[in-house]
Order: C-alpha cells, then structure tokens, then sequence
C-alpha cells in the first residue's frame, strides 16, 4: 500500500471530521475534489488511483488538473480556487505525516490561487423587495409561508441553509425579539429581529405543526424545505413580481440575493462594515468589503463631499459679458 492511502483516509476522518469538527457540505466538497484529483492523476500516469502516491500528484498533475477544471470542466475561476484550497488542506496534513515527501508537498503547496474578475453583487432595492413580498397568494397556506420566508429573508440576511434550518425553538418573538441559527463554520449567532418580521412570524407559526423542532419554514409535508424549493418558488415568486415592478426582471432572484439584499440595506443605513460582517456571520471582514464596491450611492455621497479638482477661480460670480453669452449659445 501507498503513502496516499492511508494519509487520506486520516485527513478526512481524524483532521476534518474530529479535530476541525468540519460540516457535511465541506467534508462533501473536498471528497469531490479529491475523487477527481484521483481520476484526473490516474489517467494521465496510466496508474490504477489505489495505487497512486503522494509523488504521483506532484506540482504539474496539480497545475494540469487546475487546467483541466477550467478549459475541459468549464468551472469559474472561484470553483478553481475552492478545489485548491482542498488539495492545500490535504497536503499541509500530509506534511505532517510524510516529511519524506516534503518537496513534492512544498512545491505543491507554493501553486497560489488564480485571481479573477470580482462581480458586481445582485440585491433588490426598495420597491423591488415590496414587489416581490407582495407576490405570493395570502390565500394559501404556501402563499403565506413564502412571504414569511422572504421578509425574514431580507430582513436577517440568514444563508439558505439557516433559513430552511430553523426550528420553532430558535425564534424568540418577545422582548428582544431573534432568531438563533446554527451558521456556517458550525458557528453560533443571534440575529434581532424588527417589528415586521415579529408581526409576520407570529401570524405564520400558528399555522404550522406544534412542536420545538418543527421547521419554521416547512414543506406541506411538513419536514425541512430543500435548497431547490426554496430557490424555484424565489423565482416564481420575482416572476410575478416583475408584474408590478419591471426592473426585477433583469435580477435573478435567488435566497443569495436576499442575503445581498439585506447587507445592502444596512450599508445604506450607515452601519459599519464590521458590524455587517457579524451580522451576516463572514468569517473575515473581507468577504463583506464587495457590498463597498457595489454601493454606488456611497460612492456618490463620498464625490459630492470632495473639493472640485484644477485652479477655480474663487471670488464673486461675475456674469459674462452680454455679447460674448450670446455667441457661446449659438
């Protein structure tokens, strides 16, 4: 048996899964990238992957599989980088345990991540966001679970994942009125819920099953909504929108942009960019900095406090010459 075995069967379940204690979807996506690395490395070495070692993926297989997801796979420059930082994770543990390997490893380890274009974020503005709560039929009992979804939404900025997560027992509609979700990175927040969504909540959780563990946001079935639900009613719901206000219909609505949407809205309020990133639970301050550049109204408020650029003239406004005004305006 090779090094590469045994080394990666101790990366996923003591690294990732006892020591850093890591979610199902991160376990999830580095067992992806892993798998194809195998399949990409063994093709090209003519080698069965059992029998592949930590030498076979050294920095030119991984450089030629970088490639391979972006010309052949057709994957972003964002999903390029994501698979890197797997195939790093993989290799500074097995630094530890192959020392022997370790200009195979150091090489591999010094591929940096590919810097591509930063987009523009999506995210709804005022009457885009009263268009789209007003779409879904109050009639019905999805119609009003729907508009609960997205004012709470909207107004929490909680990821997909949290929102379909939450239970009856993480929302407190009393004094200090929040919600308590189990967040990314296994990390716990509190997120203050305004009078709206407390008037909304307390009108929609009559309706559904009694219970702590209930989902707040339930399918008719009554278990957890999945990430596809969530994500076609969205789109039903801005299609109907666009009824009422047009210029959703450039946007794709997604539960992404909702999230967007919300840090926007605290941006435009004057809350620090600090205080956005503990709301919206970013593990680094630097993740939030591109609502900064997708402010323009910021930008615009920041040009008109600044002095008119070249030598202007101080002194009295004096008009021109009657005569001279005249031949200017021809």
């Amino acid at each position: 048996m090779t090094a590469l075995a045994p080394t990666l069967q101790a990366f996923f379940t003591d690294r990732l899964a006892r020591q850093r204690h890591a979610s199902e979807h991160t376990i999830a996506a580095y067992r992806d990238t892993i798998r194809m690395l195998l399949t990409f490395a063994a093709a090209r070495g003519g080698v069965a992957p059992s029998r592949l070692d930590i030498d076979h993926l050294d920095a030119a297989t991984i450089s030629a599989f970088l490639d391979h997801l972006e010309h052949d796979r057709g994957n972003t420059v964002r999903t390029r980088n994501a698979r890197l930082a797997a195939i790093h994770s993989l290799f500074r543990f097995a630094a530890l345990q192959h020392p022997e390997h370790a200009g195979t490893i150091s090489r591999v380890l010094a591929i940096p991540p590919k810097r591509g274009e930063q987009a523009l974020v999506t995210y709804l503005t005022d009457p885009e966001i009263d268009a789209l709560l007003a779409a879904p039929d109050w009639r019905t009992w999805t119609g009003r679970r729907d508009h609960a979804l997205i004012q709470v939404g909207i107004q929490t900025g909680l990821r997909i994942s949290e929102l379909t997560g939450l239970t009856v027992s993480d929302v407190s509609l009393g004094t200090g009125a929040h919600v308590a979700c189990h967040g990314k990175g296994r990390k716990d927040r509190i997120t203050p819920l305004t009078a709206q969504s407390v008037t909304v909540l307390r009108a929609w959780i009559p309706q559904i099953p009694a219970g702590p563990s209930t989902p707040v946001f339930p399918s008719r079935t009554g278990s957890r909504l999945s990430r596809d639900a969530v994500e076609h009613r969205l789109k039903l719901h801005s299609l109907a929108a666009a009824d009422t206000c047009p210029s959703i219909r450039s946007k794709t609505v997604t539960a992404h942009v909702l999230r967007h949407t919300t840090a926007m809205r605290l941006l435009h309020s004057g809350v620090d960019v600090s205080v956005i990133a503990l709301w919206l639970g970013h593990e680094s301050i630097e993740t939030t900095r591109i609502y900064l550049f997708a402010d323009l109204d910021l930008k615009q408020r920041a040009l008109a406090r600044t002095r008119p650029i070249g030598r202007a003239k101080t002194g009295r406004y004096q008009p021109p010459d009657t005569l001279i005004a005249w031949l200017e305006g021809l």
